[in-house]
Parts: C-alpha cells; structure tokens; sequence
C-alpha cells in the first residue's frame, strides 16, 4: 500500500480511519474545498493547509512511502491517529491525477520529513538499540491493545449507565430530550475508542418521533445494545467465536488474514448505501466449488462512486482472503481472469430452511440484522388484500404451503416489480437477505434458462 508509484484507492485511505465517526469527517474534507497549497514530492510526502475554525489554517503532513505504513503529523488538536485532515488529504491525493501536484515541500513539511528520515537512519545504523518499541513490536501492540480494552470498558459501563438513566425516567423522555443528548453519548463512545458502540447511539437517536410504534422500536435496540455492552463486560465468560464477534461489533474488526480462497467466484449482488459523506458497495460472492459466500465492502468518498465494481450475474477466478472472526467479510486478492458470463446459479433452499439458516447464524451473532441465503423456486405473490400502502408481498414455496414476508422499502418498490414481471406467477430463484424484517431480494433468475437480473 505504501509502494510509491501505485495510486492508493478510496477504500485504502479509508481503512485507516481510526473509527466510523473519522471515516465520514475525512470523507467530508476529500475534496478540493478546504484545502490550499496542497503538493507531493517525489520521496512520498504530502503536505497541504487545511481551513478550520480558527483564524490559521492546520498544517497537515504524510509520509506515504514508509515501509511500516504511513506516518502523519497535523497542527489540529485531535487526539485521534490520523485526524480527519490526515484522512482527508489522503484521499485528496487518492483522487484525479494532479489534484495534488508534484513540488518542493515547504519548509515545514520538509523538517518534518527530513527528521524522520534522519531517525530512520539512526536507528539502521544502531540496529534499534536505543529500546524504543518499533510499530511492529509485539509487546508494544500488546500494551496498545490493553490500554484500548480498558478504555472501551470505561465507555461501555458510562453507556450502561446512560441506558439504565432511560428506562428508569421513561422512554417518553427521549422524544422530549432531542437528538443532542444521543450525540453527546455517542461523541463519548467516540472518546473510548469504541466506534460500534458509538454508530448504534447515533442510530437510536434517530427512532425517537420516528412514527407509529417508535417506542417498541427503541425498547428493542436498547435491549440489544444493552447485550452487547453486556458481551464486552463479560467478555472473558464467553464462548471464543462469541468473544470475536463481540469485539467485531464493538469497533474492534478482524484483519483479512484468514486463509485464502482459491475458487470460481459468482457475482450474487452488488448495491450501495449512501450519506451525504460516504458511498458503502456490498457485493455478494458465491464461490462455485468450495460453496462459500463471501462479502466484500468498498467505499468511496465525498460523492465518488466505490471503484471495485463486480457486474452481477458474472463469474471470475481469484483468490479472496478471509477475515479473523469467523464472518463472511472477505478482501479481493490476486484475479486470474476478468469476469465473463455464466449460466451457473448457486443452490437453493425453502423458505422453512431459509429461516433455519438465519436463526443458525443469529446464535453466533445476535445483533446480525440479515443473512445470505438464496430461495429457490418460490413465486413472488401479495400478502392477502391491498389494504396497505404499499401493499405487502411474500415469496411463497411453489412446492410447499410456507412464505417468507417481503421488506419493503421505498428504494426496493421498483426491484419488487421486476420480480413479480420476471415470475409471472411461475418460480423464480432468488437470493437476498433473511432478517427479522423479512426477506429483501437482490437478484433473481426466472425459471430456465435466463440471465440474472438485479433487483436493487
């Protein structure tokens, strides 16, 4: 990643982000705007100015071409590593060719630059004696790890705390207190290095007011979140697997060194998810002979499209390397062929198995929200009278008397006409994904021969 001459990706510099709320900040400063006298230099430094609230804009510098992975140094007063300028100018520099052009360094940037090649060499020529712990010292991570433990635990009890302050004043007490108070907890799960946690405070804040039943909705993603907080607490009782997904969903994500996947891989689906700072692309894989999916996530910044895109119903050989934690998250390796066409769809199952599978995969992670699985042979048919708007639909076995209830969405409307055109009322084949909302189809193949078409 740190090899000069190769042009990092969006979802490079993104994977730097010490958590979601950095992620979306560096996003926001991607682009031209905010910054002036921005350059790079031939040794892999880039520097710029960046405008904030004060009267003098942060001085922001890179170092991208050092062999242990990229240094940063910034005027901000943030307390995160790399702040949301560092992340900003990466991807600024990630960006269209000459955004930020080749030049002399300033003489800000240049000492700092030239002070770490000079350490670099001090320590070359003393062979580390000085017993400073390099980047890649176990005991040094060992240490960084533990002081990061003990601050997510403080943060996780704060919150249990807060949730307990809740219930016990009522839930009609949220309506009344604002989106404020959520944030305000959230920045502090920020502070503990716990962006998990953090993601889903913001994510309750918004249920309050939300419409009809808003309170049961609140109830159970508080129960939830009091689980998982719970989960980290307790961490040391439970069960590995259990253990891993936990630290997954507190903000603590496995690295793609699982084993690598040699195999055909099938191109089930691929949609994204926006905010007005960051694009997410999904893309489903199924791999033909060992019959594992796979998910592999890109991200783009500042309104720039995620650059991996898979076209859906293809397949292609490569190998995929596994995350730590025993999730279907994978990272795209070595490609040995471009994606062409093919007549294979992956093996499908019931309606009544389909939710066997989910439940299956909800006693590993109890806060999964849906699962992978492909229904084969079932017909897309409205759930009794259209006596709500928009009707509800149901995928039902052709060759059973059991259904699986259709989420809807507004976004999904237009992909749930291209199933009922495709079906015609004969089987389908469908893959998407099984949760406790219901089934949101991505793609489906009709009955014969047929391309696959997306739905999403």
């Amino acid at each position: 990643m740190t090899q000069q001459g190769v042009r990092w990706t969006a979802d490079q510099v993104l994977t730097l982000a010490p958590d979601a709320a950095s992620r979306k900040a560096g996003s926001k400063l991607g682009a031209a705007g905010p910054w002036s006298e921005a350059g790079s230099s031939d040794e892999g430094t880039v520097w710029g100015l960046c405008a904030g609230s004060g009267s003098k804009p942060y001085q922001t510098v890179i170092d991208v071409a050092d062999s242990t992975g990229p240094a940063y140094k910034c005027s901000c007063p943030s307390r995160k590593f790399p702040c949301k300028h560092a992340l900003g100018l990466l991807l600024l520099w990630a960006g269209e060719e000459g955004t930020v052009p080749r030049g002399q360094a300033p003489d800000w940037a240049e000492q700092w630059a030239e002070g770490r090649r000079q350490r670099a060499e001090e320590k070359a020529t003393t062979g580390g004696a000085s017993g400073t712990a390099s980047p890649g010292d176990p005991e040094a991570a060992r240490r960084r790890a533990e002081r990061r433990a003990e601050r997510i635990t403080a943060g996780a009890a704060e919150l249990e705390q807060r949730l307990a302050d809740l219930l016990r004043g009522g839930l009609a007490g949220a309506e009344q207190a604002g989106y404020g108070m959520w944030e305000e907890t959230a920045a502090r799960m920020v502070d503990a290095q716990a962006p998990g946690l953090a993601a889903w405070v913001r994510e309750l804040g918004a249920i309050p007011s939300s419409g009809p039943g808003w309170p049961v909705r609140l109830l159970e993603e508080c129960a939830l979140l009091h689980l998982l907080d719970q989960g980290w607490l307790r961490r040391e009782r439970l069960p590995d697997d259990l253990a891993t997904t936990v630290r997954s969903r507190i903000g603590l994500h496995g690295s793609a060194d699982g084993p690598q996947i040699h195999d055909r891989w099938l191109v089930l689906a691929q949609y994204d998810t926006s905010d007005s700072r960051l694009t997410t692309r999904r893309i489903w894989l199924h791999g033909s002979e060992s019959g594992r999916t796979a998910l592999l996530l890109s991200y783009g910044a500042a309104g720039r499209a995620p650059e991996l895109t898979l076209p859906v119903g293809l397949s292609f050989e490569a190998e995929l390397s596994a995350h730590s934690g025993g999730g279907l998250r994978a990272t795209l390796g070595e490609q040995f062929a471009p994606p062409t066409p093919t007549a294979t769809r992956p093996p499908g199952v019931t309606t009544l198995q389909a939710t066997a599978h989910y439940g299956k995969a909800l006693r590993a992670d109890p806060w999964l929200d849906a699962y992978p699985v492909t229904l084969d042979r079932v017909i897309p048919t409205p759930d009794g009278e259209a006596t709500t708007t928009p009707q509800r639909w149901q995928l039902a076995d052709a060759d059973g008397d059991l259904a699986l209830p259709i989420a809807l969405s507004p976004h999904s409307l237009p992909g749930l006409w291209r199933l009922a055109a495709l079906s015609g009322g004969a089987p389908v084949t469908v893959f998407g994904e099984c949760g406790h909302q219901g089934f949101t189809p991505l793609t489906a193949w009709p009955e014969g021969p047929g391309e696959a078409v997306p739905l999403y």
